[in-house]
């Protein structure tokens, strides 16, 4: 498989550059004549090697989807250097390869799907020791349809003004997949990987219509035992073409693949992450265990390169200073990034999201990376996919709610994304207010399309609220 890689020339004057949390701690102990001594003691030689990354090259790869953004932000501004590591960024052509490559190390670290480091803990798929120590991004897919799926499914969608109504339901979409079975075509279509947010969104989403996706179980992989609808792995940047093709009927991915096939007029996007559920996260920064055990400091490092890129990801919004994104779509247009238009690109990166032509929505929760703790890495999101996994088929038996948080707590790592932000928070480049408390385990109250609630201190009672799905029972 051919890479494409990015690298940052090496600077003898980076590499010897003292991390700026040590700096700014130095200079707020020059207030006393002993802590003068200390500070300078500290800003020596044997600070710098105490801070040092233990390894300073790193390989990390990505997908070519926006929310592969805050690793090209660290790299294009410098964030990764200012923290004495040396970036090689390398695009993967799909999940598989990029679960496969983090396990067996040729890259130290990835833009990864939730579910694959939560995956490779229980069994599903390939096992590993994999971590997530940081959050990348939070509802940024969506799931679309074609053209002709459309037309067959507006009649049914109901309006206002003569615009639809959203959250548009999968209700609407149940003639269409009927109509299309009757006449013995397979109404398939797209996610991106088994283990994937996009899987379990599209999957919800469709329960929640009444339409049954199909179970996983041992004798099938595919997840279509069941099904009213078969759903099919396509790596993402392909999603629109297949569509084009005729291949599949609609698909579930991140962007900008979405609105790829909108302003294309490929196909139109029918609902978003947000509208399944207000607080959707996406990916994470994926590693190795015995990488982040043998290499504290330089994950550490990372961490931090991470949440000054997430900050400047979100950086004016709230105030509608969309400037840092603009810049965004310029720099993710290029073909060694995400290589899509920056048109493309733009809406859905300044909350302005097209669903069918000339239906342009306010979204300004899209693709969040910082605010709201978008980038925490949170127990409860973890729980929220292993409950997928479970409803689905992919954990075959039940599971006690305390087995759910054993694996949450050992996937996800808090403490490597507090401990990073304590650094940038001593050093004033981070407000404590923007860190949530230890104790806490969700970002807060979220809403789901069906109206269901979510308690991730109570996974079996969330899973038995679902008509269609495994419970507390083995198939």
């Amino acid at each position: 498989m051919k890479c494409t890689a990015i690298r940052h020339p090496r600077s003898s004057s980076i590499a010897g550059r003292q991390p700026a949390s040590s700096l700014h701690g130095a200079l707020r102990r020059t207030a006393a004549l002993v802590l003068a001594f200390t500070a300078l003691a500290l800003t020596g030689a044997a600070a710098l090697a105490a801070e040092r990354p233990e390894k300073q090259e790193l390989r990390i790869g990505f997908i070519k989807l926006t929310d592969c953004a805050p690793l090209v932000i660290a790299y294009e501004k410098g964030f990764f250097e200012d923290e004495g590591l040396y970036v090689t960024l390398e695009a993967q052509a799909n999940w598989k390869i990029v679960l496969d490559r983090v396990i067996d190390g040729s890259l130290d670290a990835s833009h990864m799907l939730p579910g694959q480091a939560l995956g490779a803990a229980v069994g599903v798929g390939p096992r590993a020791n994999l971590v997530a120590v940081a959050g990348m991004g939070v509802n940024t897919l969506a799931i679309t349809v074609g053209n002709s799926v459309w037309a067959r499914m507006k009649p049914g969608v109901p309006a206002q003004n003569g615009k639809p109504v959203h959250p548009i339901g999968a209700a609407s979409l149940r003639p269409v997949i009927d109509n299309t079975n009757a006449a013995g075509r397979r109404f398939t279509m797209g996610m991106v990987f088994p283990t994937s947010t996009h899987n379990y969104a599209l999957r919800y989403w469709l329960a929640a219509g009444g339409i049954h996706p199909g179970y996983y179980s041992a004798s099938d992989s595919n997840g279509v035992t069941g099904a009213q609808v078969q759903l099919s792995v396509t790596p993402p940047p392909q999603m629109p073409a297949t569509l084009g093709a005729g291949t599949i009927f609609g698909y579930s991915v991140g962007e900008p693949w979405n609105q790829q096939a909108a302003l294309k007029n490929i196909g139109v996007p029918v609902v978003t992450a947000a509208q399944i559920w207000s607080r959707m996260p996406e990916k994470v920064l994926g590693l190795r265990r015995e990488f982040v055990d043998r290499n504290p400091r330089t994950v550490r490092a990372l961490v931090r390169a991470i949440i000054r890129a997430e900050q400047w990801l979100d950086a004016g919004l709230a105030s509608g200073n969309s400037a840092n994104r603009r810049e965004l779509a310029t720099i993710l247009a290029r073909p060694e990034y995400v290589g899509a238009d920056a048109g493309v690109l733009l809406g859905p990166l300044t909350g302005q999201y097209q669903f069918e032509r000339g239906d342009v929505r306010a979204a300004p929760s899209m693709n969040l990376y910082y605010r709201s703790y978008a980038g925490y890495p949170f127990y409860g999101d973890a729980v929220w996919d292993l409950t997928q996994m479970r409803r689905w088929g992919q954990i075959p038996s039940a599971k006690a709610d305390a087995w759910y948080d054993t694996i949450a707590r050992q996937v996800y790592r808090p403490d490597i994304y507090r401990a990073a932000a304590q650094g940038l928070i001593a050093s004033r480049r981070m407000a404590a207010t923007d860190l949530p408390a230890a104790t806490a385990y969700t970002a807060g109250a979220t809403r789901f399309i069906d109206g269901v609630t979510f308690d991730p201190a109570k996974p079996n009672a969330y899973l038995a609220q679902f008509a269609i799905g495994q419970q507390g029972r083995g198939r």
